[in-house]
């Protein structure tokens, strides 16, 4: 039987989830996967907490030295998060020739060039499932059950905190500032909630997913970001009415124009699967050329999903003595070969407060049909008196195309301010 010994870098939430499921499921793992799991250290600053967890003082580390030092720590999981010091930590345990697995995507993303050569020099391993989508395998369904296919596109709910809050406001009529302070409450959102909320995190999780999935290296600075903190709840409210549903998204594709990656507040049909998703849930739906549409969905964060996917990769790791690293060319500004759509098309919807007074509608036609935008659909609703609310929802049409428009817009007398605009995906 196969050992393995390990050591836990942090035990704040996710760290005490995996260290549980670690001492918890030993035997299991010993008969159902063939390789015995020990937890040799753990690297934690409140002594306390490792005790409330029941482990020995024996077992915890005083530094990232002693843990690097120990022969019997062959896998390290880094589960600190944030930058510093998480990659001091974890490029000495891979100097040190330790395999390590890392659920930390702002790390990951911006540094996996970095590790990755580290890991190669080392002959170590290098794991990250546990970055994306929580307890969602979609790191695993992308290296190793997809590659009979080119994948066109990826489209996911990849942040819990925002879908959260979306849904309170969908379905509670709750305001953004509403929905996010029980997000916080409840512990899913932190005190200081930009990451989520202003899709970082998104984008450092798209940054990883659509490299692997389009098999070319996408920089974060490549991923085009917008958060949800301009989110009217009278948008969400309006887009339901016409069979919409509002969904943080992160979007890539790869087209014969170059990839096109994406962050931002998207109206999608009620009637697509990612509508349901809600709550902290996840997903990620992929289309590949030879199997068509999956979607993978779970739980997008908490203890015990991420800590199942740490434990997955330290089981591989344990069981498997070749690693792999990227099979694209892992440069820290990716390739420059690789060409990327900024000026991406999708359909809109646009919101107006307007004077409400005869031939306004007519004047706004009119700035669409010179701009060259093609009207789907427009509907007024009442206002305060002398004001109203005109929605129009275009055609396709280019990104560059819709800023210019709203420009002339704003330019109109009888136009008071554009409240809302939001991408729509079909």
């Amino acid at each position: 039987m196969k050992k393995a010994g390990v050591a836990i870098l942090g035990l704040g939430v996710v760290g005490g989830g995996t260290y549980q499921i670690l001492t918890e499921k030993r035997e299991y793992f010993k008969k159902t996967q063939g390789v015995d799991l020990t937890v040799e250290n753990v690297l934690e600053k409140n002594v306390d907490r490792a005790f409330s967890l029941g482990i020995d003082r024996s077992v915890i580390a005083s530094s990232i030295e002693e843990v690097c030092s120990n022969p019997n720590v062959d896998i390290v999981v880094e589960v600190i998060g944030g930058i510093e010091p998480a990659k001091t930590f974890v490029t000495k345990a891979l100097k040190s020739g330790k395999t390590v697995v890392t659920s930390n995507k702002e790390l990951f993303a911006k540094h996996w060039t970095e590790l990755e050569a580290e890991a190669k020099k080392m002959h170590a391993g290098l794991f990250f499932e546990a970055s994306c989508v929580g307890g969602v395998p979609i790191i695993r369904a992308l290296q190793e059950g997809m590659q009979a296919n080119k994948i066109l596109s990826i489209k996911g709910i990849i942040n819990g905190t925002t879908n959260y809050i979306l849904t309170k406001m969908a379905y509670e009529g709750s305001s953004y500032e509403e929905a996010l302070k029980e997000a916080q409450r409840l512990g899913y959102a932190e005190f200081n909630p930009t990451a989520d909320v202003e899709g970082f995190d998104a984008t450092y999780k798209l940054s990883i997913l659509s490299s692997l999935a389009f098999n070319k290296k996408i920089c974060i600075e490549n991923v085009y970001r917008e958060g949800i903190t301009g989110i009217d709840k009278e948008d969400i409210a309006y887009g339901k009415e016409m069979g919409y549903t509002l969904k943080l998204l992160g979007i890539g594709k790869d087209t014969e124009n170059g990839v096109e990656v994406r962050v931002h507040p998207t109206f999608i049909k009620n009637s697509d699967p990612l509508a349901s998703v809600n709550d902290s849930f996840n997903a990620v739906h992929l289309v590949g050329d030879a199997v068509g549409e999956i979607m993978l969905y779970g739980r997008g964060a908490g203890a015990l999903p991420t800590g199942s996917a740490i434990v997955s990769d330290v089981i591989f790791a344990a069981k498997h003595d070749r690693y792999f690293y990227a099979n694209f060319e892992n440069n820290k500004k990716g390739n420059k070969e690789t060409k990327f759509v900024s000026d991406f098309t999708s359909k809109y919807y646009i919101r107006l407060s307007v004077a409400d007074k005869a031939g306004v509608l007519a004047k706004i036609s009119g700035v669409f049909a010179k701009s060259g935008l093609s009207i789907n659909e427009v509907r007024q609703v009442a206002g305060f008196e002398g004001e109203a609310q005109i929605i129009i929802v275009t055609h396709l049409c280019g990104e560059g195309q819709v800023k210019k428009t709203l420009e002339k817009l704003k330019a109109l007398p009888e136009v008071f301010a554009i409240k809302g605009t939001i991408r729509m995906e079909d």
